[in-house]
């Protein structure tokens, strides 16, 4: 017999002659590629090797990181989520906004309602939320396809945040607070947002495998019709999904604004396509059912060895995002022939 069914997870995995799920496969795969790609660019880069440098490779990219755990586990029911790069950019700019002074300067980017902190990341943190729910509404209510919605509300976030600056930045007569949640040191040279990030990745991950909820939304992606029979709120479960989502890019986004002591309308420009390439590298399927949070993992860490390595070789910027974009397209071709090697 060449295959089997084996239940795992709450779901139905199929299984190859080695015993071990779809998921398990391509995730393994994936763990190749990243081990031959640090090789290869070790080889061409000097000093690749580093520990500095390879510390680097997941610090630098915490930011896709904690956009990739809510992407992933809306890929994995199936849904995409486009949005979270205008979000990051809209709370970002709210976030400074609100808590922006208003000394009396005759320049409009120079004055903010000069809320209190607290006050104004609750209400930018609000405001992502919205945009969540304005995902979940027009996907579960409507039923329009997630890409076409999530296209829609990322270009109305981005230009919620255009219209604030003036389609510039604010940087001026903040609190002091502002800034030091975004660039506190914890350990040595890494700061509070990596390690809100590895604590993200750790909860993401103990509920992806070990959680009612997770089990439900490996069900969704799976077999929909299957999920409502067994007694799954599929239009609920998904609209919580895009409320974390959303939830998680109005952090990045205040986080990054207080890195960088400034709102920028055009921060977190193509943070969307990055956050859905890892997700896809780390072998979430792009037709649902199955993936993992340590595979995106896997996935950025990928992607940060060849933007590093690109880097490191002085390759101009379009040369660079040719590189990115050939090294992608070749991962994914694999583990589409991975897989269908393992039905024959």
């Amino acid at each position: 017999m060449r295959k089997i069914i084996k239940r795992d997870n709450g779901m139905n995995k199929t299984l190859g002659q080695s015993g071990i799920s779809n998921e398990s496969f391509i995730t393994l795969s994936m763990v190749v590629i990243l081990v031959v790609l640090f090789v290869i660019a070790t080889l061409f880069v000097p000093r690749f090797y580093l520990l500095q440098n390879i510390t680097n490779l997941v610090t630098n990219f915490w930011h896709i990181i904690v956009l990739g755990i809510g992407v992933t586990f809306l890929l994995v029911t199936g849904n995409f989520d486009m949005s979270v790069g205008g979000i990051v950019a809209m709370s970002g700019v709210l976030v400074f906004y609100f808590s922006q002074t208003n000394d009396g300067a005759r320049s409009i980017l120079d004055n903010g309602l000069g809320l209190p902190y607290g006050v104004a990341v609750a209400l930018a943190l609000t405001a992502a939320l919205a945009i969540g729910a304005i995902n979940a509404f027009f996907v579960t209510k409507l039923k329009v396809a997630s890409i076409l919605v999530t296209l829609g509300t990322m270009t109305i976030a981005r230009g919620i945040a255009q219209i604030v600056t003036t389609g510039s930045q604010r940087n001026v007569n903040i609190p002091e607070i502002f800034g030091i949640i975004g660039n506190y040191l914890v350990i040595g040279s890494i700061k509070l947002s990596v390690i809100i990030m590895v604590i993200l990745v750790i909860v993401a991950a103990i509920v992806e495998k070990m959680t009612v909820f997770g089990r439900r939304t490996y069900l969704i992606g799976a077999n929909v019709n299957a999920a409502r029979l067994s007694g799954v709120k599929v239009e609920k479960h998904v609209t919580i999904l895009y409320l974390i989502s959303a939830l998680l890019a109005g952090i990045v986004g205040i986080l990054l604004a207080s890195e960088y002591l400034s709102g920028n309308s055009n921060r977190g420009m193509g943070f969307e396509f990055d956050a859905l390439v890892v997700v896809l590298l780390g072998g979430t399927s792009i037709a649902g059912g199955f993936g993992s949070v340590t595979g995106t993992l896997i996935g950025v860490l990928i992607l940060s060895i060849v933007t590093s390595a690109a880097t490191g070789l002085l390759l101009r910027p379009e040369w660079q995002y040719l590189l990115k974009g050939i090294i992608v397209f070749i991962a994914i071709i694999a583990q589409r022939i991975a897989l269908d090697r393992r039905k024959i």
